[in-house]
Parts: structure tokens; sequence; C-alpha cells
């Protein structure tokens, strides 16, 4: 069997920040750092991170920060069956993804989350 999965970094790194931390996190980038604040509301930022967006998630519940990261996929069905025949954690529950969006969840084996997304169109926030 041909390995036709294909991995690359994604655009999209996710902070997700105790509320506890989430201000002066914010004023690290915004203020101490000068970085653009591309948008903001209740629950969080994204920033402009050079080529790379960085969203600061407010998570109320959550005890310390962790950070997510994209990677992206010509085939997300490949890259599924690849994944699952190297034993990797499927971690759908962890966020909703939007209906139909192209893409899952995973956890690395130091529990880092990866969002695995199909590398066609997607719309901006």
């Amino acid at each position: 069997m041909t390995d036709k999965a294909e991995f690359q970094g994604g655009a999209n790194v996710a902070m997700k920040l105790p509320e506890r931390l989430y201000d002066e996190t914010l004023a690290f980038y915004r203020d101490t750092l000068g970085l653009d604040v591309e948008y903001q509301d209740e629950d969080g930022a994204r920033i402009a991170f050079g080529p790379i967006r960085l969203y600061l998630d407010r998570l109320p519940l959550q005890s310390q920060t962790d950070i997510w990261l994209e990677l992206v996929t010509p085939d997300t069905k490949a890259a599924r069956a690849h994944l699952d025949a190297k034993g990797t954690t499927v971690c759908n529950e962890v966020e909703a993804l939007p209906e139909g969006f192209d893409g899952f969840w995973i956890a690395s084996p130091s529990g880092t989350i990866h969002l695995v997304a199909g590398d066609g169109p997607k719309e901006e926030d």
C-alpha cells in the first residue's frame, strides 16, 4: 500500500489561556511586542505573527496554557487512514468544528492538540 498522506504546518496557532492570564498575555503581544491585533472579542483575539495567525483564546476553566497547532493536508481521508494506522489519537471532542469543515483534531504523544485540515479555501474570521 502506498502512503498517500501528506502534511505540512498550517498558518494557525492557538494559545489556549486561563482567563486569569488572558489580559496580560494580550498586552504582551500587543503593547510590549507591538504586534497588530487583527481581531478581538470577549472570547479572544487574533494576532498578526509574521506568516502565522496567533489566536489567543480566553478559557474560564483552563488551568494552564496550551498551544494548539494546525496541520494542512490535500486529502483528509488519506490523512485520517494514515494516522489511524499509526495509532494516533483522534480527539474530536476537544472543540466543535464548524458544520461541513474538512478536518479533525488529533493529539501528539505529548498531548499537543493539532487540527488536521484540508488545504482548500477557508473563511476568515
